[in-house]
């Protein structure tokens, strides 16, 4: 991605500033129940898209699951992985586009992927991309955790998706299992899973 791309100035002076509202330091109670709640899963592996500074990364590696993350931000990443050393956790970063999956280093099939705010933001041929390049790393039965805005204006242009667009985009190798939305209804947490075969 361009440095003269808009989104890439926005994410780089977020992080270069330490003000990035989105990286609070807190894995969400969404994640947290999968690996640690009634239903947790077993320990697999894990893709965290759009890791930012790793905290569910390293969240996940400490609770026994073998973790990559991928962002597109260097500064995010090498916090990520300072982070992840003081924590005594293994976790795999890789610096690359979420668009373009296929051409990372990324050792699949994942059994279980997390995206807490990236895929909202990709314009519709990067969602689609997006989707495929998941669907091509998630082993059959695999959980996708997918956090992401309702349809909105932000600083000058339309971003976020509506549940029937998460369901288009990612059929027919995932279905949505569970869409829980916010109190204010302009964000959702959903549940999808890969087909199986």
């Amino acid at each position: 991605m361009s440095v003269l791309n808009p989104r890439f100035l926005f994410f780089w002076l977020a992080y270069f500033r330490n003000k990035a509202p989105w990286d609070t330091g807190i894995s969400p109670p969404e994640l947290v129940a999968v690996i640690e709640g009634e239903h947790k899963l077993p320990p697999g592996k894990a893709l965290d898209l759009g890791c930012g500074t790793g905290t569910n990364c390293i969240y996940m590696a400490q609770h026994g699951w073998d973790v990559s993350g991928v962002d597109f931000m260097a500064r995010a990443l090498e916090r990520a992985s300072r982070k992840a050393a003081a924590a005594g956790a293994q976790v795999k970063f890789y610096k690359g586009d979420v668009t373009r999956l296929g051409t990372l280093p990324l050792r699949g099939p994942f059994d279980l992927l997390l995206d807490l705010g990236c895929f909202h933001g990709l314009p519709p041929q990067g969602q689609a991309a997006y989707a495929q390049g998941a669907a091509a790393l998630s082993r059959p039965g695999a959980v996708f955790l997918l956090y992401a805005f309702t349809p909105r204006m932000q600083k000058g242009r339309q971003m976020g998706v509506t549940p029937e667009q998460v369901k288009a985009i990612f059929a027919p190798a995932f279905t949505c299992e569970q869409v829980e939305f916010g109190k204010d209804e302009i964000s959702a947490w959903y549940t999808l899973r890969r087909v199986e075969g």
